[in-house]
């Protein structure tokens, strides 16, 4: 891309590495962003492998993880880790005592801080039931579990078409999916009762009752949302491009790639402008004081520069000017 914009060839090392300084310079913001997340009430949270190469002689790379942490509309903070044991979210998470989601893997139980609430996703379950249904277009009782799911998605939906606040979001799901859970949870168990046990729908039908409470978190707390699709979508773009990078170079890089992609994706989820963030943060961020350094997360920068935003909605000549800043 440089060499096609200015007519100048660089090695890719020399970019690498001007990649990976990038990356240290962000540690400590992704860092004040992690604190951040912490101290707010709901965290979705996803783990993708990536390769890594150890340099240890065996010519082979490890499969690491990054774990994705986010709330959704606001901060997103990817931590890197050589393994998919506890171990990674419970020193991430510390003693958060929000609201946890997750797609029901063993790894985020018994972490946090004594009041952590536990949810799990809706999406999870009814793409366990789907399949269940592929696997046998003449099975009606998947297909039916599936639209009942459905039904469940489209309350949610209604209140979005209709710009409801949490409140009236709560409201309408008291109303519509108190009734509709008792009506999915009857015919999952019925399903099961009347099912193999090695069957696709059997195993889809012990998933979501195993973890029915947790699943029905949702109707006592408004801000939860019911599918964890949001910190999936947040790993598809290291999914998709580790099919060009293939691997992470070397364990010391993976954090910094961490806190990069942080960075990245908390402005796409944010809809800030990134190259305008880093112009505004990278220069002098090495000799910043650590103390100072809370006032460079995405956050706290979108609210200084609020009245920038608005600018460079109402006037394409200041929009331009602020896609274009070095």
């Amino acid at each position: 891309m440089l060499e096609r914009d200015t007519g100048l060839e660089l090695s890719r090392a020399t970019l690498d590495g001007w990649v990976l300084r990038v990356g240290e310079l962000l540690l400590p913001v992704a860092a004040d962003m992690r604190r951040e997340l912490i101290a707010g009430s709901y965290i979705q949270a996803d783990e993708t492998p990536v390769d890594v190469q150890m340099q240890d002689g065996r010519g082979k790379n490890h499969q690491a993880y990054l774990w994705q942490y986010g709330k959704p509309g606001g901060t997103v903070v990817f931590d890197f880790r050589l393994g998919r044991g506890r171990d990674g979210p419970k020193q991430f998470l510390g003693q958060f005592e929000g609201i946890l989601q997750s797609d029901g893997y063993a790894a985020y139980d018994q972490i946090g801080g004594p009041k952590l609430v536990y949810a799990c996703c809706w999406s999870h379950s009814r793409r366990y039931f789907f399949e269940a249904a592929q696997l046998n277009p003449g099975d009606a009782v998947a297909t039916r579990i599936v639209a009942r799911i459905n039904d469940l998605f489209a309350i949610d939906a209604e209140a979005r078409a209709q710009e409801m606040d949490l409140a009236g979001r709560h409201a309408l799901r008291q109303n519509r999916a108190t009734p509709l859970l008792e009506e999915i949870r009857t015919q999952i168990e019925t399903a099961r009762s009347n099912t193999l046990p090695s069957g696709a729908l059997a195993k889809a039908c012990q998933y979501t009752l195993t973890l029915w409470s947790k699943l029905t978190r949702f109707l006592e707390y408004p801000e939860l949302e019911l599918s964890n699709n949001l910190a999936e979508n947040s790993m598809r773009p290291v999914a998709i491009g580790r099919k060009n990078w293939i691997h992470v170079g070397s364990p010391q890089a993976g954090p910094k790639i961490a806190a990069i992609l942080s960075v990245v994706e908390s402005c796409r989820r944010m809809k800030l402008p990134v190259r305008q963030y880093l112009a505004d943060v990278l220069p002098g961020l090495a000799d910043l004081p650590i103390q100072r350094v809370a006032q460079l997360t995405l956050s706290a920068w979108a609210a200084q520069h609020r009245y920038s935003f608005r600018l460079s909605i109402s006037s394409p000549i200041r929009s331009e000017l602020l896609i274009s800043s070095p």
